[in-house]
């Protein structure tokens, strides 16, 4: 299963058309409406709008070796300690080794924006790294296929 954090996400296509290359169902999970799909491999959640309530949905129904698609730090943490695979839009792999790094650097981040020290300006989304989220879409799923477990 592949579940998708899909309020902001800029490749939702690309999630389809690795998921039907392997064989793998798709939830999207959003605050706001999403596209209906008729195929039956897709599903869409729409949840409340309360703050992290598709995060909470995500968690509550991750398994290990399932992969999660987020940009979103906290998100990505807590999919990690259920044992699934996860990576942002831009190709970036969120596991054991690295997880701690990135939420110390977002919230570093953060804490910057707040003191007015950083504007916190987020580089555009670009082709190179829509094409590093195809391939580590396609290796991850590769990957959850043949092993059945996570890392």
């Amino acid at each position: 299963m592949i579940y998708v954090d899909a309020d902001a996400c800029p490749v939702k296509p690309e999630i389809l058309k690795v998921a039907e290359r392997h064989g793998i169902e798709v939830t999207f999970v959003a605050n706001s409406g999403l596209r209906p799909s008729r195929d039956p491999t897709v599903k869409n959640v729409i949840v409340s709008g309360s703050f992290d309530a598709a995060d909470d949905w995500i968690v509550e129904h991750v398994e290990p070796a399932d992969i999660v698609v987020t940009a979103d730090v906290p998100l990505a943490g807590r999919c990690v300690a259920r044992d699934a695979f996860v990576t942002g839009p831009t190709g970036r792999v969120f596991d054991r080794t690295n997880i701690g790094m990135a939420t110390a650097m977002r919230d570093l981040g953060q804490h910057l924006r707040e003191t007015g020290e950083s504007k916190g300006y987020n580089a555009a989304f670009s082709p190179r790294d829509r094409s590093a989220f195809l391939e580590t879409l396609d290796r991850l799923c590769r990957r959850a296929k043949s092993s059945g477990t996570a890392p």
